[in-house]
C-alpha cells in the first residue's frame, strides 16, 4: 500500500513538474512589441501590417503593438514592464543596458544599417568642415544616435561646442521641427536619420555634406535592431525564436523585392502620419540604408565610446560585453544554411 501510494505520488510529481516546464517555456499570454513608424524599422512596420509577426506566434498569442518617436520612451516602457520586444537605436540600447547595470536587456538581432546623413543648407556657406564654426547644427534629440554622431564628429573636426565654451551649437529638436528652422533658414545644417535626411534636400534646400556610412569602417553601422526584455527572453525562449525566425524572412522578402516593400512602408507610413512618402524622397533614403539582421556589433561598441567620452554614460567606461544574445538568430540562420553573425 505504501508503495503503491508513493508509486502515486510520483507520478503526480512528473506531472506537475511537466506542466510547470511547459508553463515556463511558453509562460508568455501575449507579446508586446514596440516600434517606429519610419523606413528604418522596415521589418518592424511591414511585418505587422501584413500578419507576418502574428501568424509566426500563432493565434494563441496575440501580438500587441505600440508605436513610439523616440528610443528613451520605448526604453522606460521596457523598464515600467510594458513590452518585450522592440525595434531601437544603438543609443538608447546602450543607455538602457548601463542604467540598468546589465540586468533589463539584450540585443538580439540587427534590423538596419546606414540611413543617417549630415544635411546643410545650400545657402549656409558651408563647403568644408572649417566652415561649421558658429553654426548651428540640429539633431533629433539629446544623447539620441544621431546627436552621439553629430558631436563626436564636430570634436574630432576641433571644434569646441557652445557649452564648452566654444562658438558652434547642437542644438536636439525633434525631425518635423528640424525641416520648418531649415526653411526658416534658423538652423545651418542637421545631422538625422532617413527619410528626414531626403526630405531635407528635396523639400528645404538642402544637401548632403556627409554620408555617416562614410565615417564607419566598410560604411556599415547599426541604425536599428532588436532589444528583448531579459526576463521575457529567459521564460520564452520558443516565442523570441518564433519572433526572430519571421523577423529573418521579413528581411530576405524586402531585400528580394524592395518594390514591393517600399510600397508596403509607404502605405503604413500614410495610414499612421496621415502624409505618404514622395517616390523621390522614399527612394534616396532607401538607397542610403540596408536592412538587414546583422546587429554590426562594432559600430554599437564604437558608438557607446562617442558616447562616452561625451558624458552620456556615467563616469566609467561601459561594459558591454553581455550585451548582445545572438543564440536564437544564430540558431535560426544555422537552420536556414545562413553564415552565423560572430
Amino acid at each position: 500500500m505504501k508503495r503503491s501510494i508513493a508509486r502515486w505520488v510520483l507520478l503526480g510529481l512528473g506531472v506537475m513538474l511537466g506542466a510547470c516546464a511547459n508553463s515556463s517555456a511558453d509562460a508568455a499570454k501575449v507579446v508586446r512589441l514596440g516600434y517606429f513608424p519610419n523606413i528604418t524599422h522596415a521589418q518592424a512596420v511591414i511585418g505587422v501590417a501584413d500578419g507576418a509577426f502574428q501568424r509566426a506566434l500563432g493565434n494563441a498569442i496575440p501580438l500587441e503593438t505600440k508605436v513610439f518617436n523616440a528610443g528613451p520612451s520605448v526604453i522606460e516602457a521596457l523598464f515600467a514592464g510594458q513590452l518585450d520586444l522592440a525595434f531601437i537605436g544603438p543609443n538608447p540600447a546602450i543607455n538602457g543596458f548601463v542604467k540598468s547595470k546589465g540586468e533589463a536587456l539584450r540585443i538580439i538581432a540587427g534590423a538596419t544599417s546606414g540611413g543617417a546623413v549630415l544635411v546643410v543648407r545650400a545657402d549656409a556657406g558651408i563647403n568644408s568642415a572649417a566652415d561649421f564654426r558658429g553654426k548651428k547644427i540640429a539633431t533629433p534629440q539629446l544623447g539620441n544616435t544621431q546627436d552621439v554622431a553629430a558631436r563626436a564628429w564636430l570634436l574630432q573636426q576641433g571644434f569646441k561646442l557652445k557649452e564648452q565654451g566654444g562658438d558652434t551649437q547642437v542644438i536636439p529638436t525633434a525631425n518635423p521641427d528640424i525641416l520648418t528652422l531649415f526653411l526658416k533658414k534658423e538652423i545651418d545644417a542637421a545631422w538625422v536619420p532617413e527619410p528626414w535626411g531626403a526630405r531635407l534636400v528635396r523639400e528645404a534646400n538642402g544637401k548632403i555634406f556627409l554620408d555617416e556610412r562614410d565615417v564607419w569602417q566598410g560604411g556599415k553601422f547599426v541604425t536599428a535592431h532588436i532589444i528583448v526584455s531579459t526576463k521575457f527572453l529567459k521564460a520564452n525562449p520558443e516565442l523570441v525564436k518564433k519572433f526572430l525566425v519571421a523577423h529573418v524572412e521579413l528581411t530576405q522578402r524586402i531585400n528580394d523585392d524592395p518594390t514591393n516593400a517600399k510600397q508596403k512602408l509607404n502605405a503604413e507610413i500614410l495610414r499612421f502620419t496621415g502624409a505618404a512618402l514622395s517616390d523621390d524622397v522614399l527612394n534616396e533614403a532607401w538607397a542610403r540604408q540596408t536592412v538587414t539582421f546583422d546587429p554590426v556589433r562594432a559600430s554599437l561598441l564604437g558608438s557607446a565610446n562617442a558616447a562616452f567620452k561625451l558624458g552620456f554614460l556615467g563616469n566609467a567606461p561601459p561594459q558591454l560585453d553581455a550585451i548582445y544574445d545572438l543564440t536564437l538568430l544564430n540558431q535560426i540562420l544555422k537552420e536556414k544554411n545562413l553564415a552565423p553573425i560572430q
